[in-house]
């Protein structure tokens, strides 16, 4: 039997988690990224590709909650449906991978920004910092386990306080605006990187970002089975993005106007701080970091969520092992958490030997979740190309169009985060690929069919190739 507490987020709880899973660490770090890649035109280019594709992956999800009610898991539930067991299994081991370090970036983040003020977290890699780290995760976690509806109350709470920050800041370079300031930053500002390159290869400097800060789009979709209603999900999505969108270009070319391009790309992480001490002094900075420590957690919050509930749903569906498919007395897939955070904590203590772990985690992040997003899109064109018998003609139309362009943006973006991304992505697959085995062995199925094996021994080679490559020092981390 379900708990009794399922099926009751309504339309903002769900829009809330939308926010709350999309609004992050990125969002404070977006001026310095522009600043050093691009100008006002490069940048309103790169947003105008992303939004654009991201909104047609946003109307997607929409659809397939719509048409799809019974696929109640979002991401891997429409990937196992277009493209088999593995296939599914694939986007849900990735995608939860990817949320993983996703939450080990934003510790590493936390610690960073809080080694600005305490000498003893230097760096945040400090023996000291991993240790906080690790307190807040498991606060985190036994927060969690007190029930999913409780966590979800919290993060719209959170996700409130962290938004009035970013709107201050808005509202004060609003009133700073210099229009001779912005005309100057155009096509890129003297000394800036941006004047040495052409304006495609500005743009392709911008792309990884940008989907790094759209992440979490499909939050609703991941608790659909929660919702109070079934259009509450697309509805959700929907309103998120563009709420996101508007913030996320008013704090990209806002900037421009008070600052030069070069001097934007000086600023040191997080830059929306440097951006606000610039234009109304010291308290401008404090209250940034304020609101990026409270995004932050905020974020961690919703995407731990997302996490345990990715491994929950997996196991129902039969494609990992059935222990991860236990819930505890208050409804909360518990071993799940467990399993999930203890690989966080796991990433965190590895951040002691390393040197960039915030940027590695980050791109990786990215280059993960692009590869169930390609999945979804890929699954929403065949459902749509196929239609159905009562469907109107120009609606069939509409949605192949929607899903085809769904499915060349995140086809452009997986191409755009280069290969080695890929193959450190197959590095994580391939051994991963025990869980399937397990689950399949667990319930006395085969464990590949058809071309299935193919994909897992392509797999294999693209991670034994990661390896020699690190190895023989052909690439780097």
């Amino acid at each position: 039997m379900e708990h009794n507490g399922d099926k009751k987020l309504g339309l903002l709880a769900l829009t809330g988690m939308v926010v709350g899973s999309m609004i992050g660490a990125g969002i404070f770090s977006l001026p310095r990224t522009f600043g050093t890649a691009t100008g006002v035109v490069g940048a309103g280019i790169a947003w105008t590709i992303a939004g654009t594709g991201m909104f047609m992956l946003a109307r997607v999800f929409q659809t397939l909650a719509e048409r799809k009610p019974d696929l109640d898991a979002g991401v891997f539930a429409y990937a196992k449906a277009g493209f088999g067991d593995y296939a599914g299994f694939l986007a849900a081991f990735g995608y939860w991978i990817a949320t993983c370090i996703g939450n080990v970036s934003y510790w590493v983040l936390i610690k960073s920004t809080l080694g600005a003020f305490i000498p003893l977290f230097g760096d945040g890699n400090t023996i000291p910092a991993i240790l906080v780290a690790s307190v807040g995760i498991w606060a985190f976690h036994f927060l969690i386990l007190h029930g999913v509806q409780q966590a979800a109350a919290i993060n719209a709470v959170v996700t409130v306080a962290k938004i009035v920050p970013l709107l201050l800041s808005v509202l004060l370079l609003i009133t700073a605006f210099d229009l001779h300031i912005f005309k100057a930053n155009f096509w890129g500002g003297a000394g800036a990187t941006a004047t040495h390159v052409s304006l495609p290869e500005q743009v392709r400097q911008t792309m990884l970002v940008t989907v790094f800060v759209f992440l979490g789009i499909e939050g609703a979709s991941v608790y659909s089975r929660y919702a109070r209603k079934r259009s509450h999900v697309g509805a959700a999505t929907l309103i998120g993005f563009a709420l996101v969108l508007c913030l996320l270009v008013l704090i990209t070319l806002l900037p421009y106007a008070v600052l030069t391009q070069g001097e934007i790309a000086q600023l040191r992480q997080p830059s929306l701080a440097g951006v606000l001490t610039a234009v109304v002094g010291r308290w401008g900075g404090w209250l940034v970091s304020l609101g990026l420590l409270i995004s932050v957690l905020g974020a961690y919050l919703a995407w731990s969520l997302i996490c345990a509930e990715v491994l929950y749903t997996a196991a129902k569906n039969h494609d990992m092992p059935r222990a991860f498919g236990h819930k505890n007395a208050n409804g909360v897939p518990s071993v799940a958490l467990w399993v999930s955070n203890g690989v966080v904590q796991c990433f965190v203590i590895s951040t002691y030997w390393s040197r960039d772990a915030f940027s590695l985690m980050l791109n990786l992040t990215s280059s993960m979740s692009l590869v169930p997003y390609l999945l979804v899109a890929a699954y929403a064109l065949g459902l749509a190309r196929r239609g159905s018998e009562d469907a109107a003609h120009v609606t069939r139309n509409r949605d192949i169009a929607i899903a085809g362009l769904a499915l060349l943006y995140t086809a452009f973006m997986v191409l755009a985060g280069g290969m080695k991304y890929m193959l450190l992505a197959a590095m994580l697959y391939a051994p991963g690929t025990a869980l399937y085995f397990w689950a399949r062995i667990e319930r006395e199925q085969p464990v590949f069919a058809g071309r299935e094996r193919m994909i897992f021994v392509a797999a294999c080679m693209a991670g034994m190739t990661a390896i020699v490559a690190l190895l023989a020092g052909w690439m780097r981390l």
